[in-house]
C-alpha cells in the first residue's frame, strides 16, 4: 500500500490491509462505472476508484428520479467534481414498473434492476468494463432485495467484498478529508412509505419537503415516515424532546404539505424502520 501508507499510517493494521485489499480489487477491474449517490459509501468507492484507476478510468453515474433529494444531488455533483470524477446523470423510470410503484417488499429489488441495467447499458456505451456499488460489509445483516438484483447483473460491490464496515468507512473517509465522513445515513425517499402503500411522484415530493423543514430547524438526521394522511416524524432519541418543543410549528409546516395528522415517533430515529413490519 505504498502510495497511501503515510495517509493511512495511523489507521488499526487491520483496516489498512482492508484498504489494500480494496484498492487492488479495484485496479483489477479495468474502467469502472461507479453507482454513485453523494453518500458517504458511494463517495468513499468514488474516491478510492480515482486513486486506483486515474480519472480517465472512472465514471460516477447517478440515477436521476423522484426517489432522490434534490440536495442530495447537487452535494453529490459537487463532491463528484472536488475528487476529479468524470459525472454522468442517468435517468430511471422505476415509477413506471407497477411491481416497484405497488410498494412490495422487494421494492428495491425493482428499483435497483432498473437502475443497474441502465448503468451497465452506459458503461457498454462508454467503454466502460464494469459497474460497481457502494455496498458495504454491513449491509449483508440487512435486508436488501437491491443486492439480489445487482448479483443478477454482474455489479461488484468493492467496499463489501473488502469486509468495510460502515464505521470503517467513515474511518478512512475522514483520514483523506472526504466531508461525507460524518453525512447521516441516507436512503432512497421510497423508503419512508410502508410497504403496500403505492409510491408516487407526488408522495415522494412531499416526503422531500417534509424532511427539509426538519433539517432546515436543525433536524440533521431525520425521516418522516409517511402513512397517507399521517405524518410520522422520527428524529434521534436524544432531540426528540427538542422536536416537541417545536411541536406547533412542526405541525403548522407539516400540515401545510398535505398531512392532516402529525405525529412525534418516540422510539425515536432508526434506518430501515419501515422493515419492522416484515415478518
Amino acid at each position: 500500500m505504498t502510495e497511501t501508507q503515510d495517509e493511512f499510517s495511523n489507521l488499526e493494521p487491520e483496516l489498512q490491509a482492508k484498504l489494500s485489499a480494496c484498492l487492488e480489487h479495484l485496479r483489477s477491474l479495468g474502467r469502472v462505472v461507479v453507482a454513485y449517490s453523494g453518500g458517504v459509501d458511494s463517495t468513499l468507492l468514488l474516491a478510492l476508484a480515482v486513486r486506483a484507476l486515474g480519472s480517465d478510468n472512472v465514471l460516477a453515474a447517478v440515477g436521476i428520479s423522484p426517489s432522490l433529494p434534490q440536495r442530495e444531488l447537487e452535494d453529490g455533483r459537487a463532491l463528484a467534481a472536488q475528487l476529479g470524477a468524470q459525472l454522468v446523470k442517468i435517468r430511471t423510470a422505476e415509477l413506471d414498473d407497477p411491481n416497484y410503484a405497488a410498494n412490495p417488499e422487494r421494492r428495491c429489488f425493482y428499483c435497483k434492476s432498473e437502475l443497474f441495467t441502465l448503468l451497465k447499458h452506459a458503461a457498454d456505451e462508454r467503454g466502460f468494463d464494469v459497474v460497481a456499488s457502494g455496498a458495504n460489509f454491513d449491509d449483508t445483516g440487512d435486508f436488501r432485495p437491491g443486492l439480489e438484483a445487482g448479483a443478477q447483473l454482474g455489479v461488484v460491490n468493492p467496499l463489501m467484498d473488502a469486509k468495510l464496515t460502515k464505521p470503517e468507512i467513515r474511518t478512512i473517509s475522514k483520514a483523506i478529508g472526504l466531508a461525507t465522513w460524518d453525512k447521516p445515513a441516507m436512503a432512497c425517499l421510497a423508503s419512508r412509505i410502508p410497504y403496500g402503500q403505492g409510491v408516487s411522484a407526488e408522495k415522494l415530493a412531499r416526503v422531500e419537503q417534509a424532511e427539509y423543514v426538519l433539517k432546515d430547524m436543525g433536524f440533521i438526521q431525520c425521516r418522516v415516515r409517511d402513512h397517507d394522511t399521517i405524518a410520522r416524524i422520527e428524529v434521534p432519541a436524544e432531540d426528540v424532546v427538542r422536536a416537541a418543543e417545536l411541536r406547533q410549528t412542526l405541525v403548522d409546516k407539516l400540515k401545510a404539505l398535505g398531512y392532516a395528522y402529525v405525529t412525534l415517533d418516540l422510539q425515536g430515529f432508526r434506518s430501515g424502520s419501515m422493515n419492522e413490519t416484515i415478518a
